[in-house]
């Protein structure tokens, strides 16, 4: 994937998450009512998160430490997309997805001390999962695409030093050549 690509990636991303942030607050006020959606399966709740993902919070400092955390995850996606191999696009549209939702949320937490805007709430009865976003989704997609890909990456090389190994022992022995 190209650069221009990557960065179209991450731009809509970014604006979809704006968007649907914006009409969550638009819409969804009061905060933390839930409107049923799909029965009790999928209501929209707006919900202003301080913390991190699954709600993690660290105290008063939390905005600021999780906004340092996340440079440096966008530093370390840089890193990788850098590192990349030609072709490797399943890497670049991972870590396009990464990016992207990390920059949405880096917004929220830049713009307001109320925290990142959720409002994808899931579950049955009592059992809910964390509420999210959009740029929830992407980090997460992306995430667990880019853990696949790198793994698989990490087996071909193991591979590959393998076959090499085999081809140079075989050449060392006697009588081959």
């Amino acid at each position: 994937m190209r650069p221009g690509r990557l960065a179209g990636v991450v731009l809509a991303i970014v604006l979809s998450d704006a968007l649907t942030k914006y009409l969550a607050v638009a819409y969804l006020t009061p905060a933390y009512v839930p409107r049923t959606v799909l029965g009790d399966w999928l209501r929209l709740t707006l919900v202003y998160n301080t913390g991190a993902a699954f709600g993690l919070h660290l105290g008063d400092w939390s905005r600021w430490i999780f906004t340092a955390l996340t440079l440096f995850a966008l530093g370390l996606m840089w890193r990788l997309y850098r590192a990349a191999p030609a072709g490797a696009r399943w890497r670049v549209a991972a870590l396009a997805l990464v990016s992207g939702g990390a920059i949405g949320n880096l917004i929220d937490r830049l713009r307001s001390a109320r925290g990142v805007v959720d409002f994808v709430d899931i579950g049955v009865g009592d059992w809910r999962w964390p509420t999210f976003n959009v740029a929830d989704m992407a980090v997460s997609t992306g995430a667990v695409l880019l853990a696949i890909v790198l793994w698989h990456e990490e087996e071909a090389r193991v591979r590959t030093e393998r076959e090499a190994a085999t081809a140079a022992g075989a050449a060392d022995r006697p009588g081959s050549g």
